[in-house]
């Protein structure tokens, strides 16, 4: 994650990740969750929040669920029913369940046809948030499978190249790739130019918005660096179609025809809940699971060997930052701004809870 994104070091509380563990656990479990999707659901925050990936952990994340629970806009103990069936795939209404343990559900039974048939594609609708896509998608790693993981947004606030008015999500998507010796690779980006959650993250931590992030209300690129604006749409990642736009705008429509078309969900660019489309693919199913190994931690020495370009440290491949951080943080403690330590005050008064690091 970009250093304007982390929290100021005097903004910092260090707190071990059991403690927030145990924390996002009992809030989940005072909502009505039953024991085993409360645990995912944690587990899905924290993994997040233990690689970096603060977008989607407990500072973001968590007070929105608390508040789509209490509205009423989620089912705490949902009835997933699966739709539609064949030996490799399968569509499921997620009964307005949290995707956070929904999602898991749903690649559970992708891994599961891979297994048996070598892949396995299931969609789900009828679906709250998914969390981090790329959490979903490392699920297959364990079972020598390669993952992919996407989902449409609830809204629609960034704009197609050269438009003025927003018609996609920021539209996730994932790939996990097990390795060798080597950290997984692991992309999971959105396909926005900049995450919606980063803009949250911006706000609350005092960041400028860099150039070709966002536009302005009525389409215009924003091409220097800003204060945070009180009007935007995000742009697809490119920025301007001179920088490639194009590519970002076209994977987030494909993430759009495979989340929610495809899920029976329909043509709406903006649907008003999600969809998710989450596929596993078994290695030995297309080559001996040692060798692609092997392959793979030569391809991933090779990236990182690759000498750095004036001014740079070294080269990096996606997942490998995030599993360095890690170990890192399961060793100090996650970082959490201070604000969001008092909202876990506030909630657990809500809530009848008492948190140690509170």
């Amino acid at each position: 994650m970009l250093d304007r994104f982390k929290v100021p070091e005097e903004d910092r509380v260090y707190v071990r990740e059991s403690e927030v563990r145990a924390a996002t656990e009992a809030i989940f479990l005072a909502i009505g969750l039953v024991e085993a999707d409360a645990k995912r659901a944690a587990d899905v925050l924290i993994q997040n929040d233990l690689r970096g990936v603060e977008t989607h952990g407990v500072s973001n994340m968590l007070r929105s669920y608390v508040a789509s629970y209490q509205s009423g806009d989620l089912e705490p103990k949902p009835k997933i029913v699966t739709e539609r069936e064949t030996s490799t795939t399968a569509v499921l209404d997620g009964g307005k369940g949290l995707g956070l343990h929904v999602a898991p559900t749903a690649m559970e039974m992708a891994i599961e046809k891979a297994r048996v048939h070598g892949m396995g594609a299931v969609n789900v609708h009828n679906v709250g948030h998914m969390g981090g896509a790329g959490y979903h998608a490392m699920m297959a790693i364990e079972h020598d499978m390669i993952g992919v993981a996407m989902s449409t947004s609830g809204r629609a606030i960034v704009l197609p190249t050269w438009g003025a008015e927003p018609r996609l999500g920021t539209n996730p998507i994932a790939w996990a790739v097990p390795a060798g010796e080597m950290p997984s690779f692991v992309f999971d980006i959105g396909t926005s130019q900049i995450a919606a959650n980063k803009m949250r993250l911006a706000k609350r931590v005092g960041a400028r918005i860099a150039p070709g992030w966002i536009a302005r209300p009525d389409g215009t690129p924003v091409m220097e660096e800003i204060d945070f604006p009180d009007e935007y749409y995000l742009l697809p990642f490119g920025g301007t179609r001179e920088l490639g736009s194009h590519k970002g705008y076209g994977l987030g429509a494909t993430v759009n025809i495979l989340s929610s078309i495809l899920t029976g969900i329909g043509p709406s660019l903006a649907p008003s809940s999600p969809g998710f489309h989450l596929m596993a693919y078994r290695i030995d199913a297309f080559i001996d699971v040692a060798k692609f190994k092997a392959d793979m931690d030569e391809f991933l020495r090779g990236l990182v060997a690759t000498r750095p370009a004036p001014g740079e440290a070294r080269v990096v491949y996606a997942g490998l930052l995030e599993e360095e951080e890690h170990a890192r943080r399961l060793e100090t403690g996650i970082p959490y701004h201070t604000e969001v330590i008092e909202w876990f005050g506030t909630i657990g008064k809500e809530l009848g809870l008492t948190f140690s690091f509170v």
